[in-house]
């Protein structure tokens, strides 16, 4: 599906963030073709371990966290050469959640290791201009991801799941780099309804520091 641009505000570097199955790319892709900005996304395709890991999580956690903390760091490379604010990114990952991951899957020897590879991919990268954190039941995740038929997905387990979606809570309940709107995904649909993504649109351009929330079960009432 084709939107018209709305490029009257550039975006600067926009990030969209959430567990598995919130919608996170879907909202990153609408949002980049409003703003004629670049799309930058995640590739878990091209990550050759990634469904080994769902078959056995503390075999292949390690090989995993590595191969998705290099490919997001290669991808966010480009803005530190000082032309991001040209047309703007939007971004559907934040590399500060990788370490969220990693601490959820590796062991004490690997998260070391990993820790001192992450200390060093991360060095210099720009602070997002604004980061949307997606938010969503477990129940309304696993419906997601059934629905979108990825065949390793459903091997995600549901206290995997769960524990997951605890880690994000806790991780934006202290994130403080960069101005945080905080949305409740449960049950707005940005990608069929032009209503409901016009409404977040909408709050999306007034946000310019601190901590925002967006609750449109709320704004219904």
């Amino acid at each position: 599906m084709n939107y018209p641009a709305t490029n009257s505000i550039n975006p600067g570097y926009v990030v969209v963030e959430g567990p598995i199955g919130v919608g996170k790319t879907s909202l990153a892709m609408r949002l980049a073709q409003a703003f004629g900005a670049e799309p930058l996304l995640e590739k878990p395709e091209d990550n050759p371990f990634l469904e080994r890991f769902y078959q056995a999580r503390k075999q292949f956690a390690l090989p995993t966290q590595l191969f998705f903390l290099f490919q997001r760091a290669r991808q966010i490379e480009p803005l530190k050469q000082g032309d991001m604010f040209n047309n703007g990114y939007v971004a559907d990952f934040l590399l500060d959640k990788d370490k969220l991951f990693a601490r959820a899957n590796l062991d004490d020897d690997e998260l070391r290791l990993y820790e001192q590879v992450y200390a060093q991919m991360s060095l210099n990268l720009p602070v997002p201009d604004l980061v949307i954190y997606l938010q969503a039941p477990v129940e309304v995740l696993i419906e997601r991801v059934r629905r979108r038929g990825v065949n390793y997905e459903r091997l995600i387990e549901r206290d995997y799941l769960h524990s997951l979606v605890d880690a994000y809570t806790q991780f934006f309940h202290h994130y403080t780099a960069a101005p945080l709107l905080v949305v409740n995904a449960e049950r707005i649909n940005i990608v069929d309804n032009d209503k409901d993504f016009q409404m977040l649109l909408g709050h999306i351009r007034k946000v310019r520091s601190g901590r925002h929330f967006f609750n449109p079960l709320a704004a219904s009432l």
